[in-house]
Formats: structure tokens, C-alpha cells, sequence
């Protein structure tokens, strides 16, 4: 879903998985880094960084569950996490661009909450995209979950308790500080974005990220 369209023609969404970085990395080695406001922004005015990133990078994805181009990266995605570097904390972030986005938003969290995300995240990118099935009310999303065999009592006491609504807020407010323009999108640091029009496709979008994350490193922590 987007605020405006991306212009994905030069990178089928599909396709995407299987495109290596190192064409990027090449570029990278002739002087043709990443240019700021072309490849990537730089936010005037730092965003949050989650207190679990402590010491490290943090790496942040910005996503819908009902997004094709959201299902399509996570298989790019999935390998590039099996290869994240120790100094770099990552977390995906659900996006709120109308009402209807606020179901799989507590959806997110409230599996998040229960432990059952690592299990459950692909699933629901199955159900929406595969099956068919429209998560976007919270009867719907309940129903749903009902027939994954999770305790619908318990599930459903989480999804609608205060720690949950205050999660959906949180994320709402981050995607604002980023000043996302659609999903997939990327975050660095609390200081730089990038997404599929930026980058011209979500792995090129990713070795932006891996530079980005260099340039973190080189400078070390902030001096206070």
C-alpha cells in the first residue's frame, strides 16, 4: 500500500528475491555510493530508537500485511536477516495509513505479546495473500486466529488490553517521525529512510540499508 505509487517497473515485486546485491556493492567500490535525498533521506529531526537497541544499529521495516509488495520482499528479507551483523537490532514496525490498517496492526502485537509472532508472521502473509481472507476488522481478525488453534479468550484479551493500544500508537508515531511514504519501507538508526521509489527496488533498498549501517559503524556512538 501506498501514499503515492513507487514505481517498481525495472524490478518485478516477485522477482526481487532472487536479485543479488552485489551489482550494488560493485557501484559502491567505483565511487558510486548512495546519495542522500536521491537514495536515501536524512530526517531533519531524529526518530525513536527502541530502548532494546541500546548499543547497537537499529534497523526498522515498515510494512502492511495486506501490502503485495510487503509478501513479496519477505523472502528477500528473511535472507538478509539470517546474515544481520551482531551490532544491528531489527524490528519490523506495522504501518497505519487508515482505520482499516488498525486491525492487523493489533494483530502484530498482540502475537508479538503472546510469543507467537515467529511462528505466526508468515502465516498471516499466507492467509491474507494465499487464502483470501480480509483481516481488516477485529471480528475478522479474531475469527481468524480462532482457527489457528490460539485461545481465542486469551487472544482476544490481549488484542483489546491498553499495552496493545498503546503499541498501534507508538508504531503510528514512529511511521510518522520516518515520514513514511508507503511500504515497504526501510528506517536506519532513527536517521535515515529509504523505500522501493528511493532505491529503485527493495535489495537495492537493502545494500542502501548495509551502507548505511557502515556509516553508523564508522562513526561510532554519538558524543554526548
Amino acid at each position: 500500500m501506498k501514499r503515492r505509487e513507487f514505481s517498481l517497473a525495472s524490478v518485478g515485486a516477485v522477482a526481487a528475491s532472487s536479485l543479488a546485491l552485489a551489482p550494488f556493492g560493485a557501484a559502491q567500490a567505483q565511487g558510486m555510493a548512495p546519495k542522500a535525498g536521491t537514495d536515501y533521506n536524512v530526517l531533519k529531526t531524529a526518530a525513536p530508537v527502541d530502548g532494546a537497541s541500546k548499543g547497537k544499529i537499529e534497523v526498522v521495516e515498515f510494512f502492511w500485511y495486506a501490502c503485495p509488495h510487503c509478501n513479496a520482499f519477505e523472502p528477500t528479507l528473511e535472507s538478509w536477516l539470517k546474515q544481520l551483523p551482531k551490532d544491528v537490532a531489527f524490528r519490523r514496525v506495522p504501518v497505519n495509513f487508515q482505520s482499516s490498517f488498525v486491525p492487523p496492526q493489533k494483530l502484530f502485537y498482540t502475537l508479538e505479546a503472546m510469543n507467537l509472532l515467529p511462528q505466526m508472521h508468515g502465516k498471516v502473509f499466507q492467509a491474507i495473500h494465499v487464502d483470501h481472507q480480509k483481516l481488516d476488522r477485529d471480528d475478522a481478525v479474531i475469527e481468524w486466529v480462532a482457527k489457528q488453534g490460539i485461545d481465542k479468550a486469551k487472544f482476544t484479551e490481549v488484542y483489546n488490553s491498553f499495552s496493545v493500544s498503546a503499541k498501534v500508537r507508538q508504531a503510528s508515531q514512529l511511521q510518522e517521525a520516518y515520514k513514511v511514504e508507503g511500504v515497504p519501507a526501510l528506517g536506519v538508526a532513527g536517521k535515515f529512510y529509504t523505500d522501493g521509489s528511493l532505491a529503485q527496488g527493495m535489495p537495492r533498498a537493502l545494500a542502501i540499508v548495509d551502507y548505511l549501517v557502515a556509516q553508523e559503524r564508522k562513526a561510532g556512538p554519538a558524543k554526548s
